[in-house]
């Protein structure tokens, strides 16, 4: 302790005092006991409240999951394993409230990645308020997005410990690269571990060419096996997670389909992952990558409109409207003209990543001199190729059909991520290098001139957009078609589009002029500090401010206090049982199923919080599931034989008459289980799923040629049954009895990994049937029917994942010590 020096750790301190205090002021209603009003986790807690009363009464989670599409696996809304690690996210955020710990996480991973490269504190300070303060985890935080906030947070953490490797500090690179990769795919978002791949990768293709030049080939493989090992044992605690997912995702939307429908009509493909043109739904248009300094330039989100200001207003009364119906109309016609202005897609908000950042990045990418300038320069280009998705579809189509893994993620535009990520650390790495360097003064004065150019030409190409873009939408169509008369007449059509076309030129205009003050705004800073005005520590609080509060200012508009409620309300709101709830809490059978038909019933969770609901919520529902939708369940009321099949004994309405919620008693759901007194077989998945819809379901069974060894045919037999006599997430029993060999469908969704079927305790096979359920043939006697779910994922990902948590304990300890150390070793004979 003698050797003990405050002023080592002074810097940190205030640091993390700094983090704390921004994202507390940003998220003041937390503070005072609100919660945040988010779409997708109020969508989760439905999806999962079935698993936490099971959790409740038996004293862990479910594997399976009733309450969501007639059942599915309960991996991606509530499981757990056995780990010896603590919670790090809550350690390293503090155990602050939500959502100030997502803010306050992202600042000191970013703050620890900053540190690695030997950045000067002040700036690790402005990195991090940056980092944490695009616009986009405010708006993905203002919807649920959770995990994938998580997953934005850890990504500076893990490549810190590549980078300390690197720059050969292997024990605290081995360490915090462990700890870094475990976190970084423990919350669950491939999406986002992803394109963290892309950026680790590029900048380790980078570093190994200056290995390589330099002939440093003991260090290129002791850094490769240290990273990749740190890698793998990072990856071995998530083996639960990794195993159960990977083997659901190819029962999945996600794991391709073997049939397609379309208007009704079926045909037979082979795909192993997203239709392009669903996985390129949500694709920024090429000149929308601008809004990554210019927040408002494309008119922000999908739910801003016009104001009356507009200039259809004018276009309007030019042609003879009253200037108040004028206006009337103006105020309902979207501002928003981006790449996802189609009806069938929105945007909640820009990735605005701050024009200052972005200047200062491109300005590092013109004079920094660091092995990462190069790998950061290629994955941000990458990445804004790869956001633009059907807009560059050549390019993109090649890496979605050849790219592991791409095929199975959607939405191009979250591609910006990486730039999220990579532009605010070449800023760093450049302030660092034009105001901390030696010598810096004269270097800058030296590199002035390309600065100049750099950031005059940005001026001129974003002139040059202003200058030369149509200013047209996809949302133009749609508004051509409302306002055209049936006549023809198309000239109000017209009138309304040339004035969105001009409200769109001003927006972006406006914009532009605000880049380009910032522009010299900072430019003004550096010759300040050129001239000696300012010092290096006045400059760089001078830009950090100004970057946090114009982030600030762009946040506010979509994350504030309108955002919040409190915690009582909320639940109010959404999770009160009304009067058809209750209703259908006094129906004491244990098994039976409900369809909401109010509106969108495979958008909404709310049913699954209190019932076995027919619908749901989910990203990744069954593949098998999502074609009776689209074949049978779709426009409408579903097909009766289809809801009877899947037990749908209550349906949900609305009453036109008094707009309230009403339900009504479907006598005809067949029930748990029941009997058929034949089983029709078919050649394969085509001819299975139509003939479903041409077969009474009550009498006859509809299976696939391939399980064919599992059928035997029924014989009459007018005194067999067959009842459900206990029911458990994860395990149905059955009783029957027949004087005769019976064929036995059972209303569950099939889903071979894990449901194992057993008579009389003995395995037995059953077959997928009637498309999306399951059949078992029943020799004639007395015999208990037991289907247990006991996937091996779960089982073998769960062990692995427990040795791993104590590898990974091991090495985080260990390397901190063995870095301590030889640092203090180092340290000693320097001293002698």
């Amino acid at each position: 302790m003698k050797n003990f020096d405050i002023k080592k750790i002074l810097p940190h301190i205030i640091a993390i005092v700094i983090f704390l205090a921004v994202s507390a002021i940003y998220c003041k209603p937390a503070l005072e006991g609100a919660v945040l009003n988010q779409h997708d986790i109020t969508g989760w807690k439905g999806m999962s409240h079935n698993a936490f009363e099971y959790r409740e009464t038996h004293g862990h989670f479910p594997l399976w999951n009733p309450n969501l599409f007639s059942g599915m696996p309960n991996y991606q809304t509530a499981m757990e394993g056995k780990s010896v690690l603590p919670d790090f996210s809550k350690i390293m955020s503090l155990w602050l409230p939500k959502p100030i710990n997502f803010f306050f996480l992202a600042c000191i991973c970013f703050y620890i990645l900053c540190l690695t490269l030997r950045i000067n504190p002040i700036i690790g300070v402005l990195g991090g308020l940056a980092y944490a303060f695009s616009t986009y985890n405010a708006i993905i935080i203002g919807v649920g997005h959770e995990t994938k906030m998580y997953a934005i947070d850890f990504m500076p953490l893990l490549l810190a410990g590549m980078i300390l490797t690197y720059e050969r500090r292997y024990w605290l690179g081995l360490a915090i690269t462990t700890l870094g990769a475990y976190q970084e795919i423990a919350v669950n978002h491939p999406q986002i571990n992803f394109y963290f791949l892309i950026v680790a990768v590029s900048v380790t293709v980078f570093y190994a060419i200056k290995w390589i030049k330099s002939k440093e080939w003991k260090h290129m493989i002791t850094s490769v096996a240290i990273v990749g090992g740190a890698a793998l044992v990072g990856v071995a605690g998530c083996a639960l997670t990794l195993f159960t997912s990977y083997e659901y995702a190819k029962s999945t939307m996600r794991g391709g389909k073997t049939i397609d429908i379309e208007n009704g009509a079926v045909k037979k493909i082979n795909t192993s992952g997203l239709d392009t043109s669903y996985a390129f739904r949500w694709s920024i248009s090429m000149p929308e990558t601008a809004v990554i300094m210019m927040p408002n330039a494309f008119g922000g989100s999908s739910s801003k409109l016009l104001d009356e200001n507009s200039h259809v207003v004018e276009k309007l009364v030019n042609k003879g409207v009253p200037e108040s119906s004028a206006s009337q109309l103006a105020t309902n016609l979207p501002a928003y003209w981006g790449g996802m202005s189609d009806p069938n897609e929105t945007t909640s908000g820009p990735p605005y990543i701050g024009v200052i950042i972005c200047l200062f990045a491109l300005i590092g990418f013109i004079v920094v001199k660091h092995p990462m300038k190069w790998g950061l320069l290629a994955a941000t280009i990458l990445g804004i190729i790869m956001a633009w998705g059907k807009y560059f579809p050549g390019f993109n189509a090649f890496l979605f059909n050849n790219l592991p893994m791409l095929n199975k993620f959607r939405a191009p535009s979250m591609t910006l991520v990486i730039a999220q990520f990579t532009l605010p650390l070449m800023a760093v790495l450049g302030i660092q290098h034009l105001l901390y360097r030696e010598h810096s003064k004269e270097m800058l004065k030296a590199d002035f001139k390309k600065i100049l150019y750099g950031v005059g030409g940005l001026s001129v190409l974003l002139l040059i957009m202003y200058l030369m873009q149509s200013y047209s939408s996809a949302i133009d169509h749609y508004i051509a078609s409302a306002y055209t008369q049936k006549d023809g007449n198309d000239e109000m059509a017209r009138a309304i589009l040339a004035g969105m076309k001009d409200d769109r030129k001003a927006m972006f205009g406006k914009d532009m002029l605000r880049a380009f003050g910032f522009a010299v705004l900072l430019l003004g800073v550096l010759f300040l500090y050129i001239r000696s005005i300012l010092k290096p520590i006045v400059a760089t609080i001078l830009i950090g401010l100004i970057s946090t509060i114009e982030l600030f200012g762009i946040d506010k508009e979509y994350l504030n206090a309108d955002n919040f409620v409190s915690a009582d309300e909320l639940s109010a709101q959404q999770f009160t049982p009304t009067r058809v709830d209750q209703l259908l809490q006094k129906d004491k059978d244990p098994d039976f199923r409900v369809f909401n038909n109010e509106s969108g019933w495979t958008q909404e969770s709310r049913t699954s919080y209190f019932h076995k609901s027919v619908g749901g919520y989910h990203p990744a529902k069954l593949r098998l599931y999502q074609d009776i939708i689209e074949k049978y369940m779709s426009g409408g009321l579903p097909d009766e034989n289809i809801l009877n099949m899947l037990n749908a004994k209550y349906i949900i309405f609305n009453n036109p008459k008094t707009n309230q919620p009403e339900v009504s008693l479907n006598i005809n759901a067949y029930g748990a289980c029941w009997l058929v007194k034949g089983v029709k077989v078919v050649k394969d998945a085509v001819e299975e799923i139509q003939e479903i819809g041409n077969t009474n379901l009550k009498d006859t069974a509809v299976v696939q040629e391939s399980f064919r060894n599992a059928i035997t045919q029924p014989q009459p037999d007018s005194a067999a049954s067959i009842r459900l006599t206990h029911f458990d997430n994860d395990t149905m029993t059955y009783a029957f009895n027949g004087t005769s060999n019976q064929f036995a469908v059972f209303s569950e969704v099939y889903y071979a990994n894990g449901w194992n079927a057993y008579v009389d305790g003995k395995k037995t096979d059953y077959c997928k049937t009637n498309y999306v359920l399951r059949g078992l043939s029943i020799p004639a006697g007395k015999h208990e029917i037991k289907f247990i779910f006991e996937p091996a994922s779960f089982y073998t990902g769960r062990t692995i994942a427990y040795i791993a948590s104590i590898i990974i304990v091991i090495l985080l300890l260990g390397g901190i010590l063995m870095d301590f150390r030889t640092r203090k070793v180092k340290a000693d004979a320097h001293v002698l």
